[in-house]
């Protein structure tokens, strides 16, 4: 929205916004130098800064973690120890790091199948359990015809896996020579997203027309219920920081996340990760 209404353009720059294929890392492009700024999850970005990408966090736009794990009644998990043994299916980079620090905290035993974006394997019972964004393949699992009230569902924010996700990322060369640009991207981007929380029905309306310029199947209600569950994801709440900015304790505990369960090696600082644009 923030392209729509010509947010960026009022702040002097000229923007396109990039939608790889599901083949191509966000990574690979920012370290190509092919995009400037890249959206990634917080685990994902710690990882490749711990592999020597030198890029940082300029904002963070999710303050909320929308990963939980989805099973039917009918498969009598009624609760997160009856995981243990079943069939779970997961995507992997940058999805799977949480879901599976959770399971493994409760030293519960799983088959992980891997996956790809559709939910095909867990309608036909060929998974016990699977992996979902609230935001998106959960309402797909309703829509395909199974009723919440038919579903059991484990948020890992519930167990203690509150961790934040989408961020937006450049390499810190582009920090230390662009930052005013920087700086009127972040400010659009937030008020993009301020435009869209008061402008539901227009923001819909671009959405839906965009997909079917893409020929990418969708409904009107999905994407009501995905613009609604971001708007809900962005908000810090009780969190100490307002919005676009990372929490101090956020990042602490992220690392800690990946450190024990061997996804990276090193700790590193906090002011060399996140840089943020806008002055507090």
């Amino acid at each position: 929205m923030a392209l729509e209404k010509g947010f960026y353009t009022q702040e002097g720059i000229d923007v396109k916004i990039v939608h790889p294929s599901a083949s191509v890392m966000a990574t690979e492009r920012l370290e190509s130098e092919q995009s400037d700024i890249i959206s990634l999850f917080l685990v994902s970005a710690l990882s490749m800064k711990n592999r020597g990408l030198d890029m940082v966090n300029v904002a963070q736009m999710s303050q909320n973690s929308a990963l939980l794990f989805v099973a039917k009644k009918s498969s009598n998990i009624s609760k997160l120890s009856d995981l243990n043994g079943k069939r779970i299916g997961i995507w992997e980079s940058g999805f799977d790091e949480i879901p599976k620090a959770l399971i493994n905290s409760s030293n519960y035993k799983v088959t992980w199948v891997p996956i790809l974006s559709t939910i095909n394997l867990f309608m036909l019972d060929g998974i016990d359990a699977m992996t979902v964004m609230l935001y998106n393949e959960f309402d797909q699992i309703i829509n395909a015809g199974i009723n919440p009230e038919e579903l059991n569902t484990f948020l890992c924010s519930d167990f203690g896996y509150n961790i934040p996700e989408d961020g937006l990322y450049c390499l810190n060369k582009t920090w230390l020579t662009r930052k005013e640009d920087l700086q009127k991207f972040v400010r659009a981007s937030l008020k993009g997203w301020e435009y869209a929380k008061e402008n539901k029905q227009e923001t819909l309306d671009v959405v839906l027309n965009l997909m079917k310029e893409e020929h990418i199947p969708t409904n009107l209600a999905h994407q009501k219920w995905m613009l609604d569950k971001m708007l809900e994801l962005i908000e810090p709440g009780t969190k100490n920081v307002k919005k676009g900015e990372l929490s101090e304790s956020d990042f602490h505990k992220t690392q800690s996340i990946l450190i024990e369960e061997g996804y990276i090696e090193k700790k590193i600082n906090l002011t060399e990760f996140y840089k943020p644009v806008l002055g507090n």
